[in-house]
């Protein structure tokens, strides 16, 4: 057993507003200068819709992320897993030219505006307007997309058919789906996955990109950078990004100055929604082959079984042969993330199927799930407690199809789907149902029964889902042992207790 520490992020997408808060946060803080301008480290897209950049998810033009290997039988040593953008002999050829790149249209043209027409412009009848233009070339241009440029599903006639994760949803569905009385979408924030098995790694000729040991997040080092962009075609979810300026790679660094110094990264400091929680996850480094390499139906299972117990005896002592600090074993067993993916496994990695097993976790959208069978149910005057029975057992009539969440979520897999969206339907049935009557009715209470929860977990779910402090949200370790000294001489820090920048080793015992 090789136990590392990560740290991961977790977005609840029930509670995003769509209100691009973060982004612009991200934005500001990173991004804001030349050769920098399209990059959005941070964006969040409108779903159904074809995303930043244009169609990222079409790995068949694209080619990013890993596919299994075919067996030929010529080989014995031949790895389990190989990068879908090339292997060694034509990562060669595409040194100098590699046509699976995104151009600068499936981004937008950075562009100003030349705001001195507005003062120069000649007298007239009009209002003058500043032109745009180009920030690369200078020359005037029109401005013809950018970031979630399809935002709310303006234009969806376009952009929400063309939506890859579509695929498999019946005409008849897709059809409902654009009638105007039943226009649903949901928002997917977006940022780099910081996955275990990265393909932007992989890819690189001069291993500049790597994942540091003692939190996991992947980085780039500019001084080895060379431009060859094959980070940029490899990563299937298309967050490495070319700067024209200074002809080096970037991509979100989770902002990590801010962790060591034990601030939540700007996006997640800023949110509105409150959507996204940060903890400390333990997992076998042994496994990462294994899962990766797995069958589409296992993928998930597999992830999972590779995060480990932060409780278990065997674990903490393996964790603490590799060197992991106790603040950081003890961050681990305060985890919002542990709890919401691998405790009541209500969290998924964002397109499994791209086998770079994603560590940025996703709790699926259910108001637009049951929305429909809600309004369809009220309809007919039948009781709450039958209405909630018949949201549970009819999700297949939902207005976002189940399938459609299957691809982005389960790598297809409608039952795991399900699974997750029907805990979360529980919790909330049992929750109504305590608040309108008073206590759980006893279909309440069944409905529970069914997927496993019991009363004492639906109430911690409602509570790290409604009600979360700020400690509970962000459990961030001290990286260093002047931050942990100073964290437990800190009257401020609520008396030691895992949170918000401030831990305190655990007591024997604990």
């Amino acid at each position: 057993m090789n136990v590392r520490a990560h740290l991961s992020m977790l977005f609840h997408l029930d509670k995003c507003i769509g209100c691009h808060t973060c982004s612009v946060a991200c934005k500001n803080l990173w991004t804001d200068r030349k050769g920098a301008e399209y990059m959005w480290w941070n964006n969040v897209e409108t779903r159904p819709g074809v995303g930043y950049p244009t169609q990222w998810e079409n790995q068949e033009h694209y080619r990013g992320g890993w596919e299994i290997s075919a067996a030929d039988g010529r080989s014995s040593k031949k790895p389990p897993l190989q990068l879908k953008l090339h292997g060694r002999a034509q990562g060669l050829a595409k040194l100098f030219f590699n046509p699976d790149l995104p151009t600068l249209d499936d981004y937008y043209e950075p562009f100003t505006f030349r705001y001195r027409d507005l003062f120069n412009a000649p007298q007239g009848k009009t209002q003058p307007t500043a032109r745009p233009i180009s920030m690369i070339t200078g020359q005037p241009m029109e401005i013809k997309s950018g970031p979630n440029w399809d935002d709310d599903l303006g234009g969806s006639a376009l952009y929400a058919r063309n939506d890859m994760a579509l695929e498999g949803v019946s005409d008849t569905v897709r059809r409902q789906m654009e009638e105007l009385e039943r226009v649903v979408f949901n928002y997917l924030p977006r940022i780099c996955n910081h996955c275990l098995n990265p393909a932007c790694v992989a890819a690189c000729p001069s291993a500049a990109i790597y994942k540091r040991a003692e939190d996991g997040v992947v980085l780039v080092n500019e001084d080895k950078c060379r431009g060859w962009r094959m980070c940029v075609a490899a990563c299937p979810y298309k967050k490495v990004y070319y700067n024209w300026n200074t002809g080096k790679s970037e991509k979100c660094i989770l902002c990590f100055p801010r962790l060591e110094s034990g601030q939540a990264p700007a996006c997640a400091h800023s949110c509105v929604g409150r959507i996204r929680y940060m903890g400390v996850l333990l997992y076998d480094a042994d496994q990462i082959l294994s899962l990766a390499s797995a069958p589409l139906p296992e993928l998930i299972q597999r992830q999972r079984a590779a995060i480990l117990n932060p409780f278990d005896p065997q674990v903490l002592a393996a964790a603490r042969e590799n060197g992991i600090p106790e603040n950081w074993l003890h961050s681990a067993q305060q985890s919002p993330v542990y709890r919401f993916v691998k405790e009541w496994q209500l969290a998924l990695p964002l397109h499994a199927e791209y086998r770079t097993a994603a560590m940025m976790f996703y709790i699926p959208p259910l108001s637009p799930v049951v929305s429909v069978v809600e309004e369809e149910l009220f309809k007919l005057n039948i009781g709450a407690d039958v209405i909630d029975f018949e949201m549970f057992e009819q999700l297949d009539l939902a207005r976002l199809p189940i399938r459609y969440l299957a691809n982005l979520f389960t790598a297809g897999d409608e039952r795991a789907l399900e699974s997750v969206l029907r805990r979360l339907l529980a919790v909330r049935i049992y929750k109504r149902s305590q608040s309108v009557d008073g206590a759980p009715s006893q279909r309440a209470l069944d409905i529970l029964q069914k997927t496993g929860l019991t009363q004492a977990v639906c109430e911690s779910i409602y509570q790290l889902t409604t009600q979360p402090s700020l400690n509970e949200r962000f459990v961030i370790p001290p990286y260093h042992r002047e931050l942990a000294i100073e964290a437990l001489n800190d009257p401020l820090s609520h008396k030691g207790e895992a949170g918000f920048g401030s831990l305190r080793p655990p007591k024997r015992g604990e």
